[in-house]
């Protein structure tokens, strides 16, 4: 395993770091700020052979243990291109997690969708450029099947989630992923437009297709925040985040509610991501899947 860089220096008043998982088995990937939901949350240091240590809060959400990691670190250090994707994943497979339910700030390209409204995606465009995008670098060459990039099973639970809390929920929408971390720009978003795109966002790649190569349940809640460029006047961080703040609530209760709606059995083709994903036989691409953890 490669030597980690030194840990991100804790900040002041964070709880001490626990030495192992309470057998959480479902994982929050969200923004900074998200553990203020839990129950007396701990916080984690997992050694990754990515040169990172991710951080991660244990905890409760309504009575059910889940993980939470902050997508961006625990003080928001990374901007999207830099994220450590991979060391994240595996962080969450190294812990024994097998679901992951994300959040996502969107900027919305179809103009039905408005700011507020909350969405979850069933398919995705990858528009980023120059993201490490795979744990399988080498040999075996595995190329996983990502005709359903979202778990239907947790998309499911998302949809009846929001649904029982008498809210709108758009159930089908097509998520374009750029580089970022500028906001796009009118063209673009008229490309993306032509191409099927719904919402827009910077998080989704290679977050969704590293968890179905590690063969983990993946699905993602997503909030409009703002319209996207081209389609309002002006765009800010400011507004994104305001919006984000009055509809943070229902978005946390969307996620207590889903917590319960999730089938205890995993009968979705997630966690059978690797078969037939190669040219090797699946002794030897089980052996390296095994190496990778």
């Amino acid at each position: 395993m490669a030597n980690s860089q030194p840990c991100h220096k804790k900040p002041k008043g964070e709880p001490e770091y626990e030495s192992k998982p309470d057998g959480s088995s479902i994982a929050i990937i969200g923004g900074t700020g998200f553990e203020k939901a839990l129950s007396s949350p701990r916080l984690m240091e997992v050694e990754t052979p990515f040169h990172y240590k991710p951080k991660v809060y244990l905890g409760e959400v309504s009575g059910y243990p889940v993980i939470f990691l902050p997508r961006h670190g625990l003080s928001h250090e990374f901007p999207p291109h830099k994220v450590p994707y991979k060391a994240n994943i595996w962080c969450l497979r190294h812990l024994g997690i097998e679901r992951i339910v994300a959040t996502n700030l969107v900027g919305s390209i179809n103009p039905s969708l408005k700011p507020g409204d909350l969405v979850v995606p069933h398919d995705l465009i990858d528009f980023t450029k120059g993201r490490d995008a795979t744990f399988y670098d080498g040999t075996p060459v595995v190329h996983i099947d990502f005709t359903k990039p979202y778990c239907p099973q947790i998309r499911r639970a998302l949809i009846q989630a929001i649904k029982g809390l008498g809210e709108k929920v758009w159930d089908r929408a097509v998520y374009v992923c750029t580089e970022g971390p500028r906001y796009e720009t009118p063209a673009e978003i008229r490309m993306f437009r032509r191409l099927g795109a719904d919402i827009v966002g910077m998080t989704s790649c290679p977050e969704a297709s590293l968890a179905r190569e590690l063969g983990l349940c993946y699905a993602s809640i997503c909030l409009v925040s703002n319209m996207a460029a081209g389609m309002q006047r002006r765009l800010t961080t400011k507004e994104v985040m305001k919006v984000a703040e009055e509809r943070g609530g229902i978005l946390l209760r969307a996620i207590e509610e889903t917590l319960r709606l999730i089938p205890k059995a995993r009968r979705c083709g997630c966690r059978r991501s690797l078969d037939e994903a190669s040219l090797r036989s699946n002794g030897t691409l089980k052996v390296a899947f095994q190496s990778l953890l």
